[in-house]
């Protein structure tokens, strides 16, 4: 760089000095923080999901709902060769019987969950693992994973069985869809405590 430098107006400017500046915020920093969002919303799920009370919640979910990890909607419980079900995990496999419903796997997720609650983990597939996750970020989104670890599954219950047909609003209640079937909150109770969780 020249040591001087004449302005349109001829004054003679002399060069003193240089300063390197950084942006304030970096090109890529959005991508790079949504990705460590998600990494630690991937993590702090994998460590609910070794509470005991949670891990029993979504026991008694899929007991429920009738769910297995091989599932689209229209397959049964010990059928042999049953049509619908799935072995590629690498994606969610779509709609079951009749094609009207996407719901699968363990806990009935359909396409438009997996994409959501499985986005904000950075998951793309749907292996049991991510079924599991899938599970519990919904628990969050609804805002009761703090009732589920503390065994008071009865309030709980008065939100998920928004998201899940087959669970009872509570206890004494009927399930919200009068129309589907649904589980009483004692077989619901039971199944969740035969799988370790605790009751407050």
């Amino acid at each position: 760089m020249p040591s001087t430098v004449t302005s349109p107006s001829g004054r003679i400017l002399h060069h003193r000095t240089t300063r390197n500046t950084t942006p304030k915020e970096d090109a890529e920093a959005k991508p790079v923080k949504i990705d460590l969002c998600r990494e630690r919303r991937l993590a702090e799920n994998r460590i609910l999901l070794k509470n005991t009370n949670v891990w029993a919640f979504l026991k008694a979910i899929a007991e429920a709902e009738g769910g297995g990890y091989d599932f689209m909607f229209g397959a049964i419980k010990g059928k042999k060769n049953d049509p619908w079900r799935f072995t590629n995990y690498s994606t969610h496999p779509g709609p079951g019987f009749g094609g009207k419903t996407t719901a699968a796997g363990m806990y009935q997720e359909n396409i438009e969950t997996w994409r959501e609650m499985g986005g904000q983990m950075g998951l793309n597939d749907f292996t049991p693992e991510t079924q599991d996750l899938i599970a519990v970020e919904i628990l969050r989104t609804i805002r009761v994973i703090d009732s589920i670890q503390s065994g008071d599954i009865n309030a709980a219950l008065e939100e998920a069985s928004h998201r899940w047909s087959a669970l009872p609003r509570g206890k004494g209640k009927t399930g919200r869809y009068p129309k589907q079937r649904s589980v009483s909150f004692e077989k619901f109770e039971s199944d969740y405590k035969s799988s370790g969780g605790s009751v407050k």
